[in-house]
């Protein structure tokens, strides 16, 4: 695969700081802002919150768009232009496909393909779920292996990627 112009994988775990930090890249880039959530709003009250939280944030300039599943589809439609795209969160989508009982494993090699042709500026936030210990149930340890195998995938075709510890990005790559 080749590498698509201006892609980012940011990483980090929960709180880390990591959709902020990728909010501030795409403010730094002076383009237009297309925030593309994986969340699925309603499911629950926290999340509710969490994503009015985040909208508030962003403000009024932002584009939002809602996709829990047709990922790669959506990139593809969008991407390119005077804009910015940032998809907030692919372990999110990973669970999307997950309960539905979709091909993981399909899905994450046609997002990597996608993002590894696509103009313009992408940049993509993902939760490291790697670094702990090994789950105690099937399901969640696929979802860790999922997870992992996906940001190996985009670490190889993205043009950079980060760390996000204690609200402090670190530079693995670009």
């Amino acid at each position: 695969m080749k590498k698509g112009p201006g892609s980012v994988l940011v990483l980090g775990g929960a709180r880390s700081g990591k959709s902020r930090f990728a909010e501030r890249l795409v403010d730094a880039s002076g383009l237009g802002a297309v925030y593309v959530a994986t969340a699925r709003l309603g499911e629950d009250e926290e999340m509710t919150t969490r994503i009015d939280h985040h909208r508030a944030r962003r403000g009024p300039d932002w584009t939002t768009l809602e996709e829990p599943l047709l990922l790669p589809e959506l990139l593809v439609r969008e991407a390119g232009g005077d804009r910015v795209i940032l998809v907030d969160c692919l372990t999110l989508w990973i669970t999307n496909l997950m309960l539905e009982a979709l091909d993981v494993e399909a899905r994450c090699d046609e997002l990597a393909e996608r993002v590894a042709n696509l103009p313009g500026i992408i940049i993509l936030v993902s939760n490291e779920v790697g670094m702990g210990i090994v789950p105690e149930n099937r399901m969640a340890r696929d979802f860790r292996d999922h997870a992992g195998r996906l940001h190996q995938k985009l670490g190889e075709v993205v043009d950079e990627v980060y760390l996000v510890a204690a609200g402090l990005p670190m530079k693995l790559k670009g």
